[in-house]
């Protein structure tokens, strides 16, 4: 076997975190306290995250001012995300733990623009994260 051959270590979003070291051209805008970034796999025209700059792993360890700031740039992301793709609607949210589907143990808070046609029912948006219970209907 040739010992000249490096073998690659496999991606891990975690080793570095991903979101301690964002690239310079992924940052769209900061505050004090976080950071508003381009998601690196946008599942929509638009698609970008806010990060705390603290190594916390979900939304429940935020401090008040980290979460004023975190709204600030929700806002911010949405008027940027207006002016150039002029989306239907929004999700807007986090996963917490791995049960929950968190993959990178650094909080980050999704900004998903939606699109009319995006799916063909978008009815129960993020219910969706539990297919079975997504749908639902108001007692007749």
């Amino acid at each position: 076997m040739n010992q000249d051959v490096k073998q690659e270590k496999p991606f891990d979003p975690n080793d570095p975190c991903l979101f301690c070291y964002p690239k310079p051209h992924e940052i769209l805008a900061e505050t004090e306290h976080a950071l508003l970034i381009s998601d690196s796999f946008p599942v929509s025209p638009g698609h970008c995250l806010v990060t705390p700059r603290r190594h916390i792993k979900t939304y429940f360890e935020c401090t008040e001012e980290e979460n004023r700031e975190f709204r600030e740039l929700i806002l911010l992301a949405k008027q940027q995300i207006e002016e150039k793709h002029s989306p239907d609607g929004y999700n807007i949210g986090c996963n917490n733990g791995l049960a929950a589907g968190q993959s990178v143990m650094h909080l980050h808070i999704h900004i998903i623009p939606r699109y009319k046609g995006d799916v063909e029912n978008p009815k129960g948006g993020v219910r969706w994260v539990i297919p079975r219970n997504s749908q639902y209907q108001l007692p007749k």
